[in-house]
């Protein structure tokens, strides 16, 4: 069943039992206004006939006949209010018990004939009188005195019509709406999961509840946009590799060109002029020569240690210490290049894992990058800080800035935002000492405002410090 479709159904019953609950309540108030009605009715009537039964004992103890005229007044007076709220009597004590009351009122009233046409007002006459008197009064107390209980009788009915009706709607709410959202809340976590798992480039599936409603929607179409997402990445990263293959090659093609054609010119000017050419000169070509080959060694070896980083030799060391012991390899560059430092390290040194050789070769190739890219007279910010366990150097320039186009291609090795006068390898070699310090290198980028690079590594306590100090 679909989710739409339960809560559609859920609202409806609640709906319902709330309906049923007020057509309860309201038939119940309309019993017991219209029994209220009655018994005020009733009460009137009571007061009335107990002035009869008065009169009557006047008529009998004193021989006063005026009495008989009072309780005929009387008789008549509640034969009018009968007429008048016969509807009144009927939905408060019902139709029988309306005609019993008007059978007894009869009989009181030929009572009150007999006794009046009787002038010696004889025993017989008399006790009629006094039984139908008593049996009028008696009735009407006892129909007012039932009716009351009623009354009490529908409110506790009604109370607990009320209670349970009530008692259900909760019930429905509390037992089922948990349960719904429960199910909603499941798997939503279960699609936040997936979707952490596919930000750490982890392509998983979510089992499907086979439920056939919205959420087993929702989850189908994440796991399909998973299984894409992995094909596509695939893809991507196939495309990545050959992109960085053709770049490496031509990269090495270029670099090694150029000395090898010079090497290549030494030696056919060695062959052709060999026997002309003093011994100084001679050597001069042979030097000439073993300097093109240290240019190409240095190209391979730089190749070499981008492909496989050497191992490094970790020890504690603080990031403050790594900056201030850097900054002097690239003093003279900062003076000639005219470039002002400013720099902000963090109260507090944060102690890492490093290679500090390694890690001065990571600065100063960023720097030498952030000098080489501003002109004159620009800023050089280097900072550190440490937060959640993460230990930052942070290297901005105001120079000129990477292009959007280019910015995704600047770890990958022989790609060179500077022309000619670089080697593309930098920027990869430092990636791979930080990635294997287990860091993270991140650059941003804004053209024509500058470049910040971000150097994290994971701090570590003091403690672990020392324990690394001493089984070192």
């Amino acid at each position: 069943m679909k989710i739409k479709t339960k809560l559609i159904v859920g609202s409806c019953t609640s709906l319902a039992l709330l309906l049923l609950l007020a057509v309860l309540a309201r038939h119940d108030m309309d019993r017991v206004v219209d029994k209220l009605r009655f018994v005020e009715v009733q009460d009137d009537l009571n007061a009335g006939f107990l002035e009869m039964r008065l009169a009557e004992k006047n008529l009998f103890l004193f021989g006063d006949k005026a009495a008989l005229r009072e309780i005929a007044a009387k008789i008549d007076e509640t034969r009018s209010v009968l007429a008048k709220s016969h509807d009144r009597i009927v939905r408060g004590a019902g139709e029988a018990n309306a005609l019993a009351l008007m059978r007894h009122l009869d009989a009181y009233a030929a009572a009150v004939e007999r006794a009046a046409a009787d002038e010696a007002a004889a025993s017989g006459v008399e006790a009629a009188m006094r039984e139908t008197g008593r049996a009028l009064r008696e009735f009407s107390t006892t129909l007012v005195s039932r009716e009351r209980a009623q009354v009490s009788e529908i409110i506790a009915s009604s109370r607990s019509t009320m209670t349970l009706s009530l008692t259900a709607v909760v019930c429905t709410a509390v037992l089922g709406a948990p349960l719904l959202f429960r199910k909603v809340l499941v798997s939503l976590a279960k699609v936040e999961r997936l979707a952490g798992a596919i930000a750490d480039g982890k392509f998983e599936s979510i089992e499907e509840p086979g439920s056939h409603d919205e959420l087993d929607s929702v989850i189908r179409a994440v796991n399909t946009m998973s299984e894409r997402l992995g094909s596509r990445e695939a893809e991507i990263l196939q495309s990545k590799k050959l992109a960085s293959l053709g770049t490496l090659t031509a990269g090495v093609a270029h670099e090694i060109t150029n000395p090898v054609n010079n090497i290549s010119m030494i030696a056919e000017t060695f062959e052709a002029m060999a026997d002309e050419l003093p011994p100084a000169e001679r050597l001069g070509m042979v030097r000439q020569i073993q300097k093109e080959c240290g240019r190409i060694h240095g190209i391979v070896t730089n190749l070499l240690d981008f492909s496989k980083p050497k191992a490094a030799s970790m020890r504690p060391v603080g990031i403050n210490a790594m900056v201030t012991d850097t900054l002097p390899l690239v003093r003279n560059m900062l003076h000639v290049s005219n470039i002002d430092l400013r720099l902000d390290l963090a109260p507090q040194e944060a102690l890492v894992l490093a290679d500090t050789a390694q890690m001065h070769q990571v600065l100063v190739n960023l720097i030498t990058n952030a000098i080489q890219s501003m002109r004159p007279g620009g800023e050089l910010r280097v900072s550190t800080s440490l937060a959640a366990h993460t230990a930052r150097i942070v290297i901005a320039d105001n120079g000129r800035g990477i292009a959007p186009d280019a910015l995704p291609h600047i770890f990958d090795p022989f790609f060179s935002t500077k022309g000619t006068e670089g080697t593309g390898l930098g920027l990869s070699v430092s990636y791979g000492i930080i990635k294997n310090h287990g860091g993270r290198l991140r650059v941003e980028s804004t053209v024509g405002a500058g470049t910040t690079c971000f150097v994290e590594l994971t701090a570590i306590a003091p403690t672990e410090a020392s324990h690394e100090h001493a089984t070192g």
